[in-house]
């Protein structure tokens, strides 16, 4: 982070000193340096510390503390409802290959398709239904998060050794006893990396969802609005933006945490 706040200010100080332009090139600076498209990194983190709205005691850290814990639960919940889709999937998959070979190809289909345009039609969906906003954002988080626990859940499902299979069909174990005492345990790995970047997504999908879906509430909003007002505060989107970073950043490192705790007693080899 310092190395990139260097970076940042080191930049803009160039590109101060020379007007923007590289010299004796007459090539304009791919991004302008003044305040207003680059605030100063200490301008961004005051920010921070300063009220959120004229008249309001609350200070901006606060505020979008408040807004970005709404989108953690939106993506929590989305994280939880699209793993659990992914790995019911996965176990479907790997039972019932021609339904794998069917529905695979879709799967992969269905995750090209730009998500500012599936977003819009999940929450005319969740309000045709009368399901309140959140619904739809949690909708959208699941979208994006099934899809890698699913390919690394059946990666893992199928991981287990050709020797161990048949050892476990040798002593007489049946599909499901197969499925619970090796494949799943083998799979553990897989499921977890799926889920880091299952997490990632459902963030992302959490913040694209309030941009669409009009909670009023989320750090998605919070950008948006900043966003409007940006020439009366510049400083106020980039802290919202880091704000965001951040809270991915925690999000996904909290998943990272519980996998250690889960596979601690895991041997490697």
């Amino acid at each position: 982070m310092a190395a990139l706040a260097g970076l940042w200010e080191c930049y803009k100080a160039l590109g101060r000193a020379v007007d923007d332009v590289v010299p004796g090139t007459g090539i304009a600076f791919p991004v302008a340096t003044d305040d207003l498209s680059m605030p100063h990194v200490w301008s961004i983190l005051g920010a921070l510390v300063e009220p959120a709205r004229r008249g309001d005691s609350m200070v901006l850290g606060s505020y979008l503390l408040g807004e970005t814990s709404v989108t953690l639960r939106e993506a929590f919940y989305g994280l939880l409802a699209g793993s659990s889709l992914g790995l019911v999937l996965a176990v479907v998959f790997l039972h019932v290959v021609p339904l794998s070979k069917g529905l695979m190809p879709w799967l992969v289909a269905s995750q090209t398709v730009p998500l500012v345009a599936i977003a819009p039609m999940i929450v005319i969906w969740g309000g045709k239904a009368g399901a309140p906003p959140w619904v739809a954002v949690t909708g959208i988080a699941a979208y994006l998060a099934f899809f890698p626990v699913t390919i690394n859940a059946l990666r893992g499902l199928k991981s287990p050794p050709k020797v161990q299979l048949e050892f476990m069909r040798s002593v007489g174990a049946g599909r499901w006893q197969v499925l619970g005492w090796l494949r799943i345990p083998a799979a553990l790995p897989f499921v977890f990396a799926g889920l880091r970047l299952a997490a990632t997504a459902s963030v992302v999908g959490a913040i694209v969802g309030e941009l669409s879906a009009g909670t009023g509430r989320g750090i998605g909003r919070a950008i948006l609005t900043f966003a409007y007002y940006y020439s009366n505060g510049p400083e106020k989107l980039y802290a919202a933006v880091l704000v965001a970073a951040a809270a991915g950043i925690v999000f996904v490192q909290s998943l990272a945490l519980i996998e250690r705790v889960a596979l601690r007693h895991r041997h490697t080899r």
